[in-house]
């Protein structure tokens, strides 16, 4: 049985595009939820909970292209601990959600939404629709950019760093081999 979360909140910091050794995009990033509590003196903040989202491939690239630190987004994934042993022999164990979905929370705001160009194979990296959709998806609308143009603006936009830590590099490597 797997445990499955749903979770809303906010993302912490800006999102980095990574791959892993074998050329797998990943992202990580941190979303708060805070709670707010009814005391004696009205509604209070709670304590805030971090909760570290990792997300693989094609979702990478899209959460990358699209989620931005700040944003009201809401996950749905599965509970894992990723454990590693880092250069100095120290083990190291860490739970975090791995995505199947992430969105805005459209409670909190508006967005706007633009499918992927259709790929092959062949194709490389999926194309972004520009910060939060808006530069490209306004210029493929007013015909001052096509297809090949968002394309052009996904290989510029991705980052091919490995993971910074390499024991976790490999336990994400075995995770999703």
């Amino acid at each position: 049985m797997e445990s499955t979360i749903a979770l809303t909140g906010y993302v912490g910091h800006d999102i980095e595009l990574r791959s892993t050794r074998s050329g797998v995009p990943t992202v990580s990033f941190r979303v708060g939820t805070t709670p707010r509590v009814r005391t004696e003196s009205g509604w209070n903040d709670g304590t805030t909970t971090w909760t570290t989202v990792v997300c693989y491939r094609a979702l990478a690239d899209h959460v990358a292209h699209s989620v931005g630190r700040g944003d009201p987004v809401i996950v749905h994934g599965r509970v894992r601990t990723q454990v590693w042993t880092d250069a100095g022999g120290e083990h190291h164990e860490k739970t975090v959600v791995e995505a199947v979905a992430v969105g805005h929370d459209l409670t909190r705001g508006v967005s706007a939404f633009a499918r992927v160009p259709v790929r092959t194979a062949g194709d490389g990296p999926a194309a972004p629709v520009g910060t939060a959709g808006e530069a490209v998806t306004e210029a493929v609308e007013a015909g001052e950019a096509g297809e090949a143009d968002l394309e052009e603006a996904a290989l510029d936009e991705l980052d091919a760093e490995s993971l910074e830590a390499a024991g976790e590099d490999e336990a994400v490597e075995a995770r999703i081999s």
